[in-house]
């Protein structure tokens, strides 16, 4: 299995007024750091789009071990933690400085036509992102 990490200093604007990160920016790491694992395969999300393809989310499951906060670098990794051609499962972790595990998230993830939104496999339109899905996902 293949695992991208990616660091991320912790902004202010991104905290509340105890300097502790808003639960919804971890969203926002999540998606730096599964960006991050693309790119490190060799493929780009917007040349995805490029060719009328999106990637929505289906799901999100985020748990909330202990809080980052302002000043801290966290690091995010990312993985594939299911794929089959159509739905891919992305996992994470966000560890702190400190070497504690601030979240564990999964994310579910298809993709569709652009235009009808209707489910599309990648599989068939683009093999070499196809192949490089199932040489990288986690093994069961």
């Amino acid at each position: 299995m293949y695992i991208s990490t990616i660091k991320i200093p912790v902004r202010y604007a991104e905290t509340d007024q105890m300097g502790v990160v808003y639960h919804a920016n971890y969203l926002v790491w999540m998606e730096i750091g599964r960006t991050a694992l693309i790119e490190e395969l060799g493929f780009k999300y917007a040349d995805l789009e490029k060719d009328g393809i999106l990637a929505p989310v289906l799901d999100i499951q985020v748990s909330y071990k202990k809080p980052c906060k302002y000043g801290e670098t966290v690091q995010v990794k990312t993985w594939i933690e299911d794929y089959n051609g159509l739905k891919t499962v992305y996992g994470y972790e966000i560890w702190k400085e400190s070497g504690d595990l601030a979240v564990t998230a999964t994310s579910s993830h298809v993709c569709v036509k652009k235009d009808s939104f209707r489910p599309v496999s990648i599989r068939k339109t683009h093999p070499d992102w196809h192949a490089a899905y199932e040489k990288a996902k986690r093994r069961q």
